[in-house]
């Protein structure tokens, strides 16, 4: 019998270890039976190395949260139908495990449509031509792809036993994305396929909630969420789902050609805190650690850095004093949870723009927010026979309604400027000179007129050659006057260099606002054939849209030639011949085996300053843990590798455009308010990731489209 009771609670001590129920009320997110208070952070594993993910939660645990969110990035998982990738940065399973090991939970936003600044929203380039697909509304064949990759995940979430109703630490997951505006627009079919998606969500039985962001008509039990720089007037649609902010976004994202976007601290707070006053109980930080855009990851003029002034910068050191703020910030709404999660807000008014929030629970337990929504002065309030002092803009929280632990506008640390120090000499540099494509090349293939440029790339490299000839007779009348015919294209983006007969004659680029161009000039054709090559340069495939699968980049005309005896050429039903990449990425020079396949230029005869020119040096690693950089501030727009890991695209030449005036934190913030670095290349440094290299002998490789002087290139370490 004693035998008997001692397995009995054996099994039931296991029975408690590993399985946890997730459910919801009105007040909160409940876990075992316990209504919590929940702070989490966006962390996503593709935008750093494997290496860093232990340390990046670690500074997550310590800054007060209790769960890392993460999107599911099915483009990187799914590269081709069916073949798939689970491993290095796109280890899923690794780094929810590390999650949990480290003691906390997990969000896991399956999507699979993500955005996130990410290429193609998230979704495998082959999606696009599956036949007859159309993307995020009722669709077959959308619904049918969409479902497969979903259950994938989540069949190898529960094959490792992940979701917390199995013991793991997955307590929520996410279907769609902020589909809520797109459902407007789409109308009935819409709303139809939105539905769907949550209908087959909750079909999967994870035994954890799912919740959609954005999503106003949310079907039960889905909860829906608010993502925003503010969500304190935010309800979900039934008065029995907990209020939630699935994105409180810590700054914004930086694009070639745009200034270095942030959110002071003390707003960010001052948001936060706003929102639990008004009943909020689960905050989300977008992002928490932004991190890189390594490869061709980002969407169109998306800069390869994805910091987003978070927390955690993007070479995994903490940011103050954003992260010490808002420690202290989720201490203080940790003092006041039992409160919280008890009672609802009584609020009293203490001024003209003054006000209190009191939670008072049965129990006797007393949290208060005490707020000065004045932009401009500080007040002192009278509250519970006492006085407070409030800065503008700020929010005191008092965990027993008496004494002040925190107000948002006074952060106790200080804010750090980051340095970036050079590191050995100067690096040693050859270089190689790409071949501008002729219509008589390999690997071209020919058709009339004008054609899409990811239908024909696939979007494996960022370039598609436009080949064609220009033959001109004798007779015509510019070749005697000098009033050269005028080469007209219009192109759907995103850049574009035009040669004459093997010389670039011009260039030109579109920007994250206006990706569509255009280019114009004199063309000094001599009699004869004149061949004519346009190299179309993608920047990122759109990351969203309505119907963003239709979008379309390259050159789709009309390119025109004015000023012939004739009278203007349209060319573009024209016999075009195209070539997909460059040779160099043909013969794979940014690999250290494709790199030593070719003969390359050093000393006196390497190229400077010259367009399409590849460039490769060698470097030991520096010693020490500090994180490293490249910085390419003297090169024009290209790409780089390290020891064959692609860095991401360099575009330094981009300068920053915009306004950047001194900033309050004080008052509502958007995307355009507080700036910084205008004049100056949007993206100056490009993170090395540690893990990337040997001892000794990296071989680093850059594209160089525009032309740039290297030696100028240096290796620097990101001091705190």
């Amino acid at each position: 019998m004693a035998s008997a009771l001692v397995l009995f609670f054996l099994f039931s001590w296991w029975a408690g270890s590993v399985s946890a129920s997730v459910t919801y009320d009105r007040k909160a997110i409940i876990i075992d039976g316990r209504r919590r208070i929940l702070v989490s952070g966006s962390i996503h594993y593709p935008r750093s190395t494997p290496d860093m993910w232990p340390g990046l939660i670690q500074k997550a645990k310590e800054g007060g949260l209790d769960v890392i969110q993460t999107y599911v990035f099915w483009n990187g998982h799914e590269p081709s139908p069916g073949q798939y990738y689970f491993q290095d940065r796109y280890d899923l399973v690794h780094f929810v495990k590390l999650i949990q090991q480290a003691g906390l939970y997990v969000h896991l936003r399956i999507g699979p449509y993500i955005c996130a600044e990410w290429n193609f929203g998230g979704f495998p380039v082959w999606l696009k031509y599956i036949p007859g697909i159309q993307f995020r509304t009722d669709n077959l064949p959308f619904k049918r792809a969409m479902q497969g990759f979903t259950e994938k995940i989540v069949s190898m979430m529960k094959g490792e036993r992940l979701f917390e109703s199995q013991g793991g630490p997955i307590i929520l997951s996410q279907i769609e994305n902020e589909f809520g505006p797109m459902e407007w627009e789409i109308g009935e079919a819409g709303r139809a396929y939105s539905k769907w998606a949550a209908n087959m969500a909750v079909g999967l039985g994870t035994g954890v909630p799912w919740v959609m962001c954005k999503q106003d008509d949310a079907p039960d039990p889905v909860i829906n969420t608010c993502n925003g720089f503010y969500c304190e007037g935010f309800q979900p649609n039934k008065a029995y789902k907990p209020k939630m902010w699935t994105e409180a976004w810590t700054g914004w994202f930086t694009e070639f050609g745009g200034s270095s976007p942030y959110r002071p601290a003390e707003d960010l707070a001052f948001s936060v805190a706003r929102f639990i006053q008004n009943g909020g109980s689960f905050v989300n930080y977008y992002m928490y650690h932004g991190g890189t855009n390594f490869g061709r990851t980002a969407a169109p003029f998306i800069a390869t850095s994805y910091d987003y002034d978070a927390p955690i910068d993007e070479y995994g050191l903490v940011r103050e004093p954003k992260w010490s703020h808002l420690r202290d910030l989720h201490r203080a709404i940790k003092q006041c949870e039992p409160a919280l999660i008890s009672a609802d807000p009584a609020v009293t008014t203490l001024g003209r723009n003054q006000e209190a929030h009191v939670f008072k629970s049965t129990t006797g337990t007393c949290a208060a927010f005490v707020a000065n929504y004045d932009t401009r002065y500080s007040v002192r309030v009278n509250f519970g026979n006492r006085q407070y002092d409030l800065p503008p803009w700020s929010i005191s929280i008092l965990p027993d309604c008496k004494t002040e632990v925190f107000n948002t506008a006074e952060p106790v640390s200080t804010g750090f400027q980051a340095q970036m120090i050079p590191v050995g000499g100067a690096l040693p540099w050859q270089s190689y000179n790409e071949e501008t494509a002729s219509a008589f090349g390999d690997d071209t293939t020919t058709q009339d007129g004008l054609i899409e440029q990811v239908s024909a790339t696939r979007d494996t490299s960022d370039y598609l050659w436009y080949l064609t000839d220009i033959t001109i007779s004798p007779n015509e009348a510019f070749l005697k006057t000098g009033q050269y015919p005028v080469l007209s294209i219009w192109s759907a983006g995103h850049a574009l260099h035009v040669f004459l007969n093997g010389e670039r004659i011009g260039y030109v680029y579109g920007a994250l606002s206006s990706p569509k161009l255009s280019f114009s000039s004199q063309l000094k054709l001599r009699a004869g054939i004149n061949k004519l090559s346009l190299l179309s340069v993608a920047v990122g495939l759109p990351d969203g849209g309505v119907h963003f699968e239709w979008w379309n980049t390259g050159i789709l005309g009309p390119v025109t030639l004015k000023g012939l005896n004739s009278g203007t050429w349209d060319m573009s039903k024209w016999k075009w011949s195209y070539k997909v990449g460059l040779k160099g990425e043909s013969q794979s020079l940014h690999t250290v085996t494709g790199s030593s396949s070719v003969e390359w230029i050093q000393g006196s005869l390497l190229a400077q300053k010259q367009p399409l020119t590849w460039y490769k040096s060698t470097f030991n690693a520096p010693s020490g843990i500090d994180p490293l950089a490249l910085d390419m501030g003297s090169m024009g727009k290209g790409q780089i590798w390290i020891n064959g890991h692609s860095i991401g695209r360099h575009w330094p030449a981009y300068l920053a455009r915009g306004r950047c005036n001194s900033c309050s934190y004080a008052g509502f913030l958007n995307e355009n308010k507080c700036r910084s670095n205008c004049g100056q290349p949007s993206q100056r440094w490009y993170h090395v990731p540690r893990a990337w290299l040997s001892p000794s002998g990296n071989v680093l490789i850059v594209f160089e489209e525009w032309g740039g002087d290297p030696t100028k290139i240096s290796l620097v370490r990101r001091m705190a």
